[in-house]
């Protein structure tokens, strides 16, 4: 009776190791090479300055989507990652295209719009190698359009 229960020990140390062995291989999960993040507008009567319009935060890091508010509207919305505004992209990899088109969305701005507005806000986000390219997406009546691209 002994040895069974010797066993069993055993084995329950196992399946406790194992168990953990598999959260920690689930903690070094790369983030995805595409993704896409859907974020609200302010609505109106905002106060002015700078407001957070969305934050979307993971292991991986913290993307805010911020606005300029004048007059209780929006007129420039811009994000962060990690409390830091994005380094606009002189070039962009081919990959940023390719995953603007999985995620059914505008092929990314070559230069960054003077003001981004609309009723809904997109990030897009492309891994290239060690490099995170943000896309930031406004929706102006049933249009999608790119307003800037940039490096975290």
């Amino acid at each position: 009776m002994k040895f069974h229960f010797a066993a069993a020990l055993i084995v329950g140390a196992a399946a406790l190791l194992a168990a953990s062995g598999e959260a920690s291989a689930q903690s070094k999960k790369e983030p995805p090479a595409c993704a896409l993040i859907k974020f609200r507008a302010l609505p109106e009567g905002a106060g002015e300055g700078e407001q957070e319009a969305g934050m979307y935060k993971s292991r991986f890091g913290r993307i805010n989507v911020m606005a300029t508010v004048k007059n209780g509207r929006a007129e420039n919305y811009y994000v962060t990652v990690d409390g830091k505004k994005l380094t606009p992209a002189s070039s962009l990899p081919a990959s940023a295209t390719s995953c603007a088109q999985t995620k059914k969305m505008p092929a990314p701005p070559t230069t960054a719009a003077s003001a981004c507005a609309g009723s809904r806000l997109n990030v897009l986000i492309d891994r290239a190698g060690n490099q995170r390219v943000l896309v930031l997406y406004a929706l102006e009546g049933k249009k999608w359009t790119s307003c800037s691209a940039g490096t975290a």
